[in-house]
């Protein structure tokens, strides 16, 4: 079990979405995972159903804030397929099958299966993390120190690391146009 297994657990439920379950495990988690204070003091003093409509504001309505973690690297082309894929082998490889109503790499879902592999899925996708705990920074919401606090469990970073998120912060995610040629004629006439 890893060294951050409760801390995992407590940042999974800070970036699901903040029902009624969550805002009655805010007095645990806030004993159990001090990395998290400010925002969990942010959570409990925000009206629930503001706290729900930030939520959607800030995940369900921009790709730049996806808890996806393949999107980060492969975005919306048939890599991330197989990306998804390769996060059910690594479940399996450590005795657990995803079942969940989330894609495998939901980041919720990656930080609970940290807390009992350790973070193997996180290191392996930190310059996505990376590139997502910036942008939240920039959006300017609390969430961003929950990335934040995230990130500083991971070794690092390496230069590899930064310089890949660099350059995918610059060109953002890779898209695939396959079957659009036919299109693209049109203007040119």
């Amino acid at each position: 079990m890893s060294d951050h297994a409760v801390f995992y657990q407590a940042a999974a439920h800070c970036l699901s979405y903040p029902d009624e379950e969550f805002r009655g495990l805010l007095p645990h988690l806030t004993a159990a995972a001090p990395e998290l204070r400010s925002f969990l003091a942010h959570a409990e003093a925000t009206d629930p159903s503001e706290m729900a409509a930030h939520y959607v504001q800030v995940f369900d309505f921009k790709n730049r804030h996806s808890l996806y973690l393949s999107w980060w690297r492969d975005g919306d082309t048939r890599r991330r397929g197989m990306a998804l894929v390769r996060f059910k082998e690594v479940y399996r490889e450590h005795g657990l099958e995803f079942t969940g109503e989330e894609l495998p790499d939901f980041l919720p879902a990656v930080l609970e299966f940290s807390a009992h592999a350790g973070p193997v899925l996180l290191q392996e996708h930190r310059p996505g993390l990376e590139l997502l705990r910036l942008a939240l920074t920039d959006f300017g919401t609390p969430y961003a120190s929950v990335l934040q606090a995230v990130c500083a469990t991971l070794p690092g970073p390496s230069p590899k690391d930064r310089a890949e998120a660099q350059a995918l912060a610059r060109s953002g995610p890779p898209r695939e146009d396959v079957g659009l040629e036919p299109f693209a004629l049109i203007g040119e006439h």
